[in-house]
């Protein structure tokens, strides 16, 4: 955030509320916070941003009919909206995606799938574009599959179990690179320009959106377009953009008039003084290119502008996001996998005091709760990419899935994965040793996980924020109260139609029966996790609107608060998916392991300590584990053990 704190310029004295004064509650507070000029213009940019995407979506659809946002507010939590099943796959496209993991498990084995540098090579992504590899999310008129992304997000996780690095590809292409973008807000003519080209992976693709001073802030942005004619003339600076090589098309976040704009560009097959890329030394996403690019005086056609309607290029940015952080949230369902996969035949081998450690009572809690932690993944990419599918515009949904997800794995690589293997997990050629960095970078991917807990908890509070405290916020400018004395009659007086407003909201929320969520049938521990979810959502209220009234205008900067309440709102949605969707299986390791998975949740929400019914059934579901049973790791191929010894 913003620490620049010089007194805002002066307005005229005819326009007191001139253009630059702030016009909402969240600026007002900005500005009696005493925040600087800027730092309210770059904070209304965002919130006019985060309104100009909601009305892309019908009012059923917008956050506010959201199912956290009705869970929490309203105690509403219908099933048809936290159970959502997938959508049919056209015909074709369950060909498309075996024929993909044919290709990676051709060359995984051979030695090919890397090239000298270590890279996925061209043959590899043309034999996947031949596969149908690329198309999977473009639209069948266009050339591609046509796929419900109900039905591409858990293909994401199969393919992870084979390659993450392929199946993160899929997801920058057909998420966050050009393809949806230009779906959703290209015209006629430039889907047909760009779409079949993209859908055959004739040309791959990416989004440039951060530069180096701009990354969580996307206000900071510095590049820009300036019109020449029939062309824009691009200069500034990307970084850490993904997928990007000469050749390849990108969708280009840039200033054009001081505005975030975007640009479908096809950049030249090499580079030009015009385009070049930055190269650096990345431990991350080392099997694919990542680099800066430079524009200096790079020309783009003006037709290639996408038109965002009545938004901006943040308003593009951000719609494309959510299917991009339900994919990471997939592909780490997949490696989690891969590394359980690795965890059971080593724990089987390895034997410590004349026994397997896969006996060891740790080992087989590790097992039990990476069993937890795949199942809650596999719950949150089901009912998101089914929210998305519905035409939810899901944002807050979204983000419990990539925080989660990138959590999950994070965890299940150092504390469950790595302790497992011991010394040997650091040997090159070994799972984690090899992959580090790739396991705790999607933390950082899609939005680092704190800054999106935030956003999180800045959409969850929005409405309630508007409807009762923004009124209360005009009331004081009205009055000259700086802060609020409600034993100040006066002050009282002044401020009488918005508290009696929320007086009326508080006495309901205190005194009408909280209704019953509509769960439907659920074995008895998972029904319980549910109810207990659904109650303590909608108690969230209370305590989130509690917040809100304390630190009033001082709340934006109460970020460690804010994160606090986002984690344990969250923790509750994912106990809420996951019982649901384990609910609708019939395998018992995965009731077990969402069973495992939500006493934990519980158990942090309400600082409890581990009982040791908690401890033997935990233990008991990774013995199950490790003795093959279930389907968690099924088709995944297990790694070799690295220095094997005589038993």
């Amino acid at each position: 955030m913003s620490t620049d704190t010089r007194t805002p310029e002066p307005v005229p004295a005819e326009d007191p509320r001139a253009a630059r004064a702030p016009t909402t509650f969240a600026e007002e507070a900005l500005r009696l916070g005493g925040k600087g000029a800027e730092e309210i213009r770059r904070t209304g940019a965002v919130d006019a941003a985060d309104d100009q995407v909601e009305s892309l979506f019908a009012a059923k659809h917008q956050t506010t009919a959201s199912p956290v946002h009705r869970a929490v507010w309203e105690a509403d939590v219908p099933a048809d909206v936290w159970s959502i099943p997938p959508r049919p796959l056209p015909a074709g496209a369950e060909t498309v995606m075996q024929d993909s993991l044919a290709v990676v498990r051709r060359h995984r084995p051979a030695g090919t799938l890397l090239d000298a540098d270590g890279k996925i090579p061209e043959r590899v992504l043309r034999e996947l574009a031949d596969a149908g590899y690329w198309g999977l999310l473009v639209g069948r008129e266009y050339g591609g599959a046509g796929a419900p992304f109900s039905r591409f997000a858990p293909f994401i996780t199969r393919m992870a179990t084979v390659d993450p690095t392929v199946a993160g590809l899929a997801s920058v292409h057909g998420c966050i690179g050009a393809v949806d973008p230009v779906q959703t807000f290209g015209t006629d003519e430039q889907k047909r320009r760009w779409l079949p080209e993209l859908a055959s992976g004739r040309r791959l693709s990416a989004f440039a959106l951060t530069e180096p001073c701009a990354g969580s802030d996307l206000t900071a942005l510095r590049t820009t377009a300036v019109r020449d004619g029939g062309e824009y003339v691009v200069t500034g600076e990307k970084l850490f953009i993904t997928n990007v090589l000469p050749g390849r098309t990108i969708g280009l976040v840039c200033l054009i008039d001081s505005r975030p704009s975007v640009l479908v560009v096809d950049l030249p097959p090499a580079e030009t003084p015009e385009f070049r890329l930055k190269r650096y030394g990345i431990l991350a996403l080392k099997h694919c290119h990542n680099y800066g690019i430079l524009f200096d005086g790079f020309r783009v056609p003006v037709p290639n502008q996408l038109d965002p309607g009545d938004g901006d290029g943040l308003t593009i940015a951000y719609h494309g996001l959510n299917r991009g952080r339900v994919a990471l949230c997939a592909s780490a369902a997949g490696t989690m996998r891969l590394m359980m996969a690795d965890m059971i035949p080593w724990a089987r081998f390895r034997r410590t005091y004349g026994q397997a450690i896969a006996t060891r009572e740790l080992v087989r809690r590790r097992l039990g709760h990476l069993a937890g932690l795949i199942v809650g993944c596999d719950a949150l990419v089901e009912w998101c990419a089914g929210l998305l599918d519905e035409g939810y515009r899901g944002e807050m949904e979204c983000i419990v899935a990539k925080i989660f997800g990138s959590e999950a794995l994070k965890e299940a690589a150092i504390e469950l994965h790595m302790k497992t293997h011991g010394g040997r997990s650091f040997l090159k050629g070994h799972l984690f040793g090899d992959n580090v960095h790739e396991f705790l970078a999607p933390c950082i991917y899609e939005g680092e996980g704190e800054m999106l807990g935030m956003a999180f908890f800045k959409s969850l509070v929005k409405q309630h924020g508007r409807r009762f405290f923004e009124p209360m916020g005009k009331a004081m400018q009205a009055a000259g109260i700086r802060r609020p004395n409600f034993a100040n009659w006066a002050h009282l007086w002044a401020l009488k139609g918005p508290l009696w407003d929320y007086a009326r909201w508080y006495a309901g929320l205190k005194l009408w029966p909280t209704r019953r969520p509509h769960l439907p049938p659920l074995p008895r521990d998972l029904r319980g996790h549910a109810e207990f979810a659904a109650h303590h959502l909608r108690r969230m209220a209370g305590e989130i609107s509690g917040t809100m009234r304390k630190h009033q205008l001082k709340l934006a900067d109460r970020q460690c608060r804010m994160a606090e309440l986002s984690a344990r709102v969250q923790s509750l949605v994912v106990i809420l998916s996951t019982s649901l969707y384990a609910g609708r299986h019939e395998d018992e390791l995965i009731r077990k392991a969402a069973d495992g998975l939500c006493r934990t949740l519980t158990r942090q929400f309400t600082g409890a300590r581990v009982s040791d019914r908690d401890l033997r059934d935990l233990t008991e579901l990774g013995a199950a584990v490790a003795e093959g049973q279930g389907d968690l790791t099924e088709g995944v191929e297990s790694p070799p053990i690295l220095m094997a010894y005589k038993a």
